[in-house]
């Protein structure tokens, strides 16, 4: 008698993910999460991917980033790329800046200009033209913070589930590199003696949108991780790397639906199930959020099912600055201009404080790229992309940008005389304008503020939203709004601890990261 046949193996269905927004963060997570073997889609309001991370093309050939300017720390993004077969430096030429940005120190005697490098003896040197005796802190601020950065990493790496997760045996293991009680001013005091080299070495915490006397410390390694790992400019813009990252996602079998927005997040119970868009119900079996968090978060999911950020907190949650924007066409070339430029006002402290108070500030520091000083790309031949950023309120502040925008544009054309632009008005062929209301109501940014919600410490680890998000289930975040927070190498980490909590809920492979006893 013949035995029976086993029963044919039944295939077991790939998990479908449905991912939300095509920025940085959502097309990290999708790469990794295609990579691991999931079915992902990609749902994007907008006509483009890479949300902010974009590269704006404007009448006349010119081209301009819309928000972040350059890559810092990319060896995250290399392995998020390598972990999907790809390799970062094939798909995009990234260019390594020396100097990495220009600082000018406005002074009641004339300005003083400090050309920021990665080579140490030369920053020593030009440290010691300013202020002789702040050159010996340099190497010691570099030594600590390699320190710092190493003891804080395992934090920035892994999520915080629950608020016993910050007493973790990492955790108190970085408290002594962390100085918890000092704000990065604070903390600076110990290398540099001069405010203006303090602040060569506190500014980048506007990247978060704060302020450097009221940011933790611990962000201190901001400027350290430019001058260890570079500052690059990626050819053709940021949006150069947004575009390929969405190519590795797309060869990987993501599918990525432009036009496409969100109305709302489906549940049964607090189960995520998907989402409803255009009128019909796209089914997944989780839902990875990557959008504004202040903007989308009250529109897409109930208030009954957030009890730990209900429209109350969000409300009263405290948020970053906004950024005054100009994307400038103008004919002409400025060589005395460097790739980045940071005018620092002499009143730097008291712009700070009107800014906190909700009140423009009267003689702003402003940001200027101009990329063509690298890239010639950038514009057509003979003329220059002009990226103007000045910190201002976000929307809280309730000023009135209808009437506001007209003067306090010319004032940032102003400042641009302290950097030796003194006829660029006349030589401006393409303009556009984006203000706090127009980052919210044209770019869906919460509130306008543009660094999401601040990093202070009761919003930071447990305290920020959680990659898993609070009070539900097969629902996840990724972007500046969650843990680990704003900024792109944190963003892109932030997509690495989402990526995973999602492979272990869905129980299908973790993508492979290059071991790190090689770095």
């Amino acid at each position: 008698m013949n035995a029976p046949l086993p029963a044919p193996a039944l295939r077991r269905q790939r998990p479908h993910v449905v991912v939300v927004g095509a920025g940085p963060g959502g097309l990290a997570a999708a790469m990794q999460l295609a990579a691991g073997g999931a079915r992902v889609t990609v749902l994007e309001k907008d006509a483009v991917v890479g949300g902010r991370t974009r590269t704006l093309e404007a009448p006349g050939g010119y081209r301009f980033d819309l928000g972040p300017t350059f890559f810092l720390y990319p060896r995250i993004l290399q392995e998020i790329f390598t972990s999907c077969g790809a390799d970062l430096e094939e798909e995009v030429e990234m260019i390594r800046l020396d100097p990495q940005y220009r600082l000018v120190f406005e002074g009641d005697g004339g300005n003083a200009v400090l050309d920021a490098t990665p080579d140490m003896d030369r920053m020593e040197a030009a440290i010691r033209a300013i202020s002789p005796g702040d050159a010996a802190g340099v190497r010691r601020f570099m030594r600590d913070n390699r320190e710092k950065l190493a003891a804080f990493r395992p934090a920035l790496e892994r999520p915080f589930l629950a608020a016993r997760a910050m007493m973790g045996a990492d955790m108190l293991r970085s408290l002594r590199h962390l100085r918890p009680h000092k704000m990065v001013d604070g903390d600076l005091r110990r290398y540099f003696r001069d405010p203006r080299i303090r602040l060569a070495f506190s500014f980048q915490t506007k990247y978060l949108g704060m302020s450097p006397f009221r940011c933790p410390s611990m962000f201190t390694i901001l400027s350290f991780l430019e001058y260890e790992f570079g500052v690059f400019h990626p050819r053709g813009g940021c949006g150069a790397v947004s575009e390929a990252m969405a190519r590795v996602a797309e060869r990987l079998g993501v599918e990525i639906r432009l036009n496409s927005p969100v109305d709302r997040v489906s549940f049964s119970g607090r189960c995520a199930t998907g989402v409803e868009a255009a009128g019909r119900h796209v089914e997944g079996d989780a839902v990875v959020l990557n959008a504004d968090f202040a903007h989308a978060v009250p529109r897409l999911i109930p208030d009954a099912l957030r009890r730990d950020w209900n429209d109350r907190k969000i409300e009263r949650a405290r948020y970053s600055c906004s950024t005054f924007m100009l994307y400038l066409g103008v004919e002409g070339r400025f060589p005395e201009l460097a790739h980045h430029t940071i005018l620092l006002s002499r009143e730097y402290q008291r712009n700070i404080a009107q800014i906190e108070a909700g009140v423009l500030p009267d003689e702003p520091s402003t940001y200027v790229q101009n990329p063509v000083a690298t890239d010639a790309s950038m514009a057509p031949p003979g003329h220059s992309s002009l990226y103007v950023l000045v910190p201002v309120p976000n929307l809280r502040s309730g000023l009135d940008w209808e009437s506001e925008a007209p003067c306090f544009r010319q004032a940032a054309l102003d400042r641009l005389k302290a950097l030796g632009l003194h006829d660029i008005e006349s030589r401006i062929r393409h303009e556009r304008m984006v203000t706090p209301q127009a980052w919210r109501d044209d770019y869906a940014v919460g509130y306008g503020a543009t660094f999401n919600l601040s990093h202070d410490l009761l919003q930071m680890l447990s305290f920020r939203p959680r990659n898993r998000f609070n009070d539900t289930e097969r629902l996840y975040l990724v972007g500046g709004g969650t843990h680990p927070g704003s900024g792109l190498p944190v963003i892109y980490e932030g997509a690495r601890i989402t990526a995973k909590l999602v492979q272990q809920d869905l129980q299908i492979p973790v993508t492979a990261e290059p071991s790190l006893a090689a770095q």
